[in-house]
């Protein structure tokens, strides 16, 4: 039987605990009930929502890999030169793609649209989740699409005249990376209105989905330019692709890269309303918005409130490509001033300023500007009928919450362009 405790011997029965190690204790407590709550509500943690402010400093990003020699890829080749080998250069590992078992039941009855990831700095976005990469969303490009545009003598990759069946087929110099429903679309017609400029008009996925196929497939689909023509090509998913900045540092590290932004607000609302003309059973808006609506919780980890943290993804560019290399549209403006716009998309690519006013005409029916020939009377052309739907109606409650959550978020992204998009200014106005 062991002897009794003496009054003041630590352990003892007759001794007090210091009230600094109880107020410990406590904390210890409550924070393990806090982390255990958030677990039960979404599964991403406090983690999900972490403030711009903490993004480059508490849980810094994994240090640049050097563009020269990526690990699990060959060196850098010239943009001419075909890719070594047959495996995918720098694919992600399959163990690196987060688990998510929470949320499960939203995600099931989204029918699988809406992929959702922890968020943190500088990890794999869209290239960690083959579900991701292949939401239908992202593009209506399909494999027979890509064959067509690259098969011999085909004529429906140009600009604003058909392609020639003369030339040669070239690597992109220009690449539109982003983002989706952000004007992307407009953007790339009205560039191809330039006789100096062939672009593709489907979109390749060469950086995120088919980057096993090699150089020589992405040149194949290209269309056939001659001397001092630029060839281009647009996929909005490159912008959340981890691996894309440096798969396409590797095939060129002077290719010119544009962004067209917008309103991550309006963004996400577009997003899902595209989703929704394809899948009407989707939950609401409101509902995938978010962990908790009680507590006000914006889900991050949905791809559609994903996407529009904007400074997020471009810290992952910025490793690899100077900003003097990237130039960042407003998707707004493209709409209120296109022809201003395209002059700067003009000047960044070092063509001359030949699509101006003249090339637009502005629909009241679709809401945005549509292309015309100056040079004749044919009626103007239009985007199809899968751009400029109607967006649901949103709870006023939930647009400002979002605005709330994007705020911090947009005002980094002003300061790493050097730009203001003034979209806290325009919410202001309505």
């Amino acid at each position: 039987m062991s002897p009794p405790a003496q009054p003041g011997v630590p352990g003892g029965r007759g001794s007090k605990v210091p009230p600094a190690r109880k107020l410990l204790c406590m904390c210890s407590l409550s924070l393990c009930l806090t982390y255990l709550c958030y677990s039960l509500m979404g599964g991403a943690g406090p983690a999900a929502l972490r403030s711009p402010a903490a993004l480059p400093g508490t849980a810094a990003p994994a240090a640049p890999r050097s563009p020269a020699a990526p690990p699990g890829s060959a060196a850098p080749r010239s943009a001419g030169s075909p890719p070594a080998g047959t495996g995918a250069p720098g694919a992600p590992a399959a163990s690196a793609a987060p688990t998510r078992a929470a949320n499960g039941s939203r995600e099931a009855a989204a029918g699988g649209a809406w992929p959702r990831t922890p968020l943190a700095p500088g990890e794999a976005i869209a290239a960690q989740s083959g579900a991701f990469e292949r939401d239908p969303q992202e593009s209506s490009t399909t494999d027979e699409e890509l064959s067509r545009a690259g098969s011999p003598g085909s004529r429906g990759g140009g600009g604003g005249s058909t392609t020639p069946d003369y030339g040669e087929k070239r690597l992109p110099q220009a690449l539109i990376i982003g983002v989706k429903k952000g004007g992307t679309r407009a953007l790339l017609e009205a560039i191809r209105a330039h006789p100096d400029v062939r672009a593709v008009g489907t979109e390749p996925h060469f950086f995120d989905r088919n980057y096993e196929k090699g150089l020589e497939w992405y040149r194949n689909v290209m269309p056939k330019t001659l001397d001092g023509q630029i060839t281009m090509e647009k996929t909005p998913s490159y912008f959340v692709t981890n691996e894309a900045p440096r798969r396409i540092h590797s095939m060129a590290k002077d290719t010119k890269l544009i962004v067209v932004v917008r309103n991550p607000v309006t963004r996400a609302i577009s997003d899902y309303t595209q989703t929704l003309s394809k899948k009407p059973e989707i939950p609401t808006f409101e509902v995938l918005a978010f962990k908790n609506r009680t507590l006000g919780l914006i889900d991050a980890s949905w791809s559609a409130i994903r996407i529009g943290i904007y400074a997020l993804h471009l810290e992952n560019w910025l490793q690899y490509f100077p900003l003097s290399q990237i130039l960042f549209v407003s998707g707004e403006r493209l709409i209120t001033d296109p022809a201003g716009e395209m002059a700067k998309v003009q000047d960044f690519l070092g063509l001359k300023r030949i699509v101006t006013e003249k090339h637009f005409y502005f629909n009241k029916t679709k809401g945005f500007p549509c292309l015309k020939k100056p040079e004749d009377s044919s009626a103007p052309r239009c985007l199809g009928k899968s751009k400029g739907r109607t967006h649901p109606k949103i709870d006023p409650d939930v647009i400002h919450r979002l605005r709330k959550f994007y705020k911090p978020f947009n005002v980094m992204f002003y300061q790493m362009t050097g730009q203001d998009f003034k979209w806290e200014q325009e919410e202001s106005d309505k």
